[in-house]
């Protein structure tokens, strides 16, 4: 019980002496400003930060995201064709692929497809 105290003292003391010994050593007098900036690849980081970003650009990017997701929900509807009612089968897949071509007539008619301003 003594041994245990006593190796816990000595710890707690040579790790506090450690830290102490680190903080001292460590310290900067002079900080440069872009030294302690983050570094971005290609951007001038004292430059201001909120850029225009082009709303038709995001709008396309969210489009084929969305056409991705409807691959990823069409693909396991191939696989079950054969262990499903065909009717039921047919009729599923007519209504959800109607429902993906109205959505994209929707976003052509709207311009949103259009790859130029």
């Amino acid at each position: 019980m003594y041994f245990n105290i006593k190796f816990l003292i000595i710890c707690m003391v040579l790790s506090m002496g450690l830290t102490m010994l680190i903080i001292a050593i460590s310290k900067k007098c002079l900080i440069d400003m872009h030294k302690s900036s983050p570094f971005e690849c290609g951007f001038n980081p004292m430059s201001y930060k909120r850029l225009p970003f082009s709303i038709h650009f995001f709008l396309i990017a969210i489009l084929f995201l969305i056409f991705d997701i409807e691959i990823v929900i069409i693909l396991p509807l191939i696989m079950t064709m054969y262990n499903s009612i065909m009717l039921t089968w047919i009729i599923t897949s007519l209504i959800f692929i109607m429902i993906l071509i109205m959505g994209l007539y929707h976003e052509w008619y709207n311009g949103m497809l259009k790859w130029t301003s």
